[in-house]
């Protein structure tokens, strides 16, 4: 990821699903697909660790949910339509099963993806046009093309991040 042409100062903690204490020391923004193997890698591994950090107080993660075009992200920007913004845990909940079912609907027609989070997620959808254009609009202003691209203050990153440097990079050491 060429992260030089990014725009860190285009990202905003606003439009997404907050997750922590708006007093966090520290404000990790996450722009994410969930039909992207490389998000999952990012969410699955850093989970526990964020988890911590988030009930400490120290972090408070922005999770932005980027819709995409290409067509491989499509099943993705279905199940971005079942998230309930207005419940952070929940919707935290909501994406580490659709993290953990990626395998069971990520090869399915965009129809039976929604279908599959109404029946076998039990998720309802959550029609929120406004959220979604928002961060398709604050990515393409700081010129974020990939997912997952995380920004914590002038650290930008993908899930190739070591565990070492995104603890120093919340640390601040």
């Amino acid at each position: 990821m060429d992260i030089s042409i990014i725009d860190a100062t285009k990202v905003t903690t606003e439009n997404g699903l907050v997750i922590g204490k708006e007093t966090a020391p520290v404000k990790m923004v996450e722009f994410m697909n969930v039909r992207c193997p490389y998000c999952k890698k990012w969410f699955e591994e850093s989970f526990e660790l964020l988890e911590g950090y988030v009930k400490e107080g120290k972090v408070q993660r922005i999770i932005k949910l980027f819709d995409k075009e290409k067509e491989t992200l499509q099943p993705g920007n279905v199940m971005h339509h079942h998230i309930d913004y207005t419940m952070p845990e929940k919707g935290l909940l909501s994406l580490k099963q659709m993290y953990d079912t990626q395998d069971q609907w990520g090869h399915l027609s965009l129809a039976d993806v929604a279908v599959f989070a109404q029946d076998n997620l039990q998720l309802a959808e959550k029609k929120n046009p406004e959220m979604i254009d928002a961060v398709i609009a604050e990515a393409n202003a700081a010129n974020i093309k990939f997912v997952p691209t995380i920004v914590i203050g002038e650290h930008i990153f993908d899930e190739s991040v070591t565990k070492e440097e995104l603890i120093r990079y919340i640390e601040g050491n």
